[in-house]
């Protein structure tokens, strides 16, 4: 009998521990359309900035006690928009402080602390300010979905069996859960300009397995999420400079870096290799030239990308002499096959990942330099950089 109750009382207790663990999933859209000044979706709690260019919701996230994995997921098809944008999945993570949804619905203003240059303004934080968090940077394909069918037959290389109906990135974002571990704003921008645009899904996944998890402080986002902020080509000009306070004596100090060049067509910053340094207390902890070179790789993805052909030498097999002859062939060349400062069209972004160790509390400095091209007429050069530090307190 008392094997039996002890029994009893060991798969009470399993089965409590496996429902405590079972894993959460997080829908914050489905379908949502992201375009300019087009059809608005369906979702009623979703709302719409920049004539509907960022779409963004209040979102109640469960409370992990313990901590917990976090994978983002989103997905992005072509609504009708045959191009490749810049995209950006973002979290406000202190919606009592001045933030860009309040700013640009003209309820505050950026501070000036904020600004980098003269015109964009809530790149910084500062005491009043915290920028954006970016969960997840990313860069459309060109037309993935509108354009996934026979129209673009004779631009699909022989290697592709078919083009791909949307393209879908997930991203471990567990060192971030302490900025979704309550009611948030969690926003999606594309820089679309057409009315067709994009329409996405976006989730959060947790898996609810015990997780330590760090704090968090956004430092810098130049993302041009809303209105109050221009292009940001504030790079080619001068350096960007922050001063901060790090609140706690830590140890596990991470500097998370993302940054993408964009513009200026072949000639420009999307182009050209441009080293990027980043300095933390005056030493340069980064020193790096951010480049992708494997974006024929996402040629799956992009049948609209513009494509020419080029005159090349091959060698093939030739049956008949039983050896292998070279003759004179056109290949195809698509844009998207291209090299870019550290994307492709259809890739995400992963940051570099900085370790700095144990930090004091206090005031400490980050300073990111990017020797880059001034935009000037239709080239329209820039650069999106954003930083926040993890860490425990110590």
């Amino acid at each position: 009998m008392k094997r039996k109750i002890t029994l009893v009382i060991v798969l009470f207790l399993i089965a409590k521990i496996t429902a405590q663990r079972t894993p959460v999933n997080v829908n914050v859209f489905k379908n949502n359309l992201i375009n300019f000044n087009g059809d608005k979706s369906q979702d009623i709690e979703e709302k719409r900035l920049q004539s509907g260019r960022l779409i963004y919701k209040k979102v109640a996230i469960p409370h992990f006690k313990k901590g917990t994995d976090v994978t983002l997921k989103l997905t992005v098809r072509s609504n009708g928009d045959r191009w490749d944008k810049s995209g950006s999945c973002f979290v406000i993570t202190n919606p009592d402080n001045i933030h860009i949804l309040n700013v640009s619905e003209g309820k505050s203003k950026f501070p000036k602390k904020s600004y980098f240059g003269k015109e964009h303004g809530g790149v910084k934080l500062t005491e009043t300010y915290t920028p954006a968090l970016e969960l997840l940077r990313f860069m459309t394909p060109f037309g993935v979905g509108h354009y996934s069918n026979d129209k673009g037959k004779h631009r699909k290389p022989v290697y592709i069996p078919v083009w791909e109906k949307e393209v879908v990135w997930k991203q471990d974002i567990s060192h971030l859960l302490n900025a979704l571990q309550k009611e948030v704003y969690i926003g999606v921008w594309i820089d679309t300009w057409t009315k067709e645009g994009y329409s996405c899904d976006l989730e959060l996944n947790f898996s609810n397995r015990p997780l330590k998890t760090p704090e968090i402080l956004p430092l810098v986002n130049s993302v041009y999420y809303v209105k109050g902020q221009s292009l940001p080509d504030n790079f080619a000009k001068e350096e960007l400079s922050i001063e901060f306070d790090l609140p706690h004596n830590s140890k596990n100090v991470k500097l998370y870096y993302t940054t993408t060049g964009h513009g200026g067509h072949s000639g420009g910053d999307e182009f050209i290799k441009i080293k990027n340094s980043v300095y933390f207390n005056r030493k340069m902890v980064l020193d790096t030239i951010p480049w992708r070179d494997d974006c024929a790789s996402f040629r799956r993805f992009n049948p609209t990308s513009g494509v020419w052909l080029k005159k090349d030498s091959a060698s093939y097999i030739d049956f008949k002499a039983k050896a292998y002859k070279v003759k004179e062939i056109e290949e195809r060349i698509a844009s998207s096959d291209l090299s870019r400062s550290n994307w492709c069209p259809g890739s995400s972004v992963a940051p570099y990942v900085i370790n700095l160790g144990m930090v004091e509390k206090g005031k400490h400095t980050i300073k990111i330099v990017i020797p880059a091209t001034e935009a000037n007429g239709d080239k329209l050069n820039h650069w999106l950089v954003s930083a926040y530090l993890t860490y425990n307190k110590n």
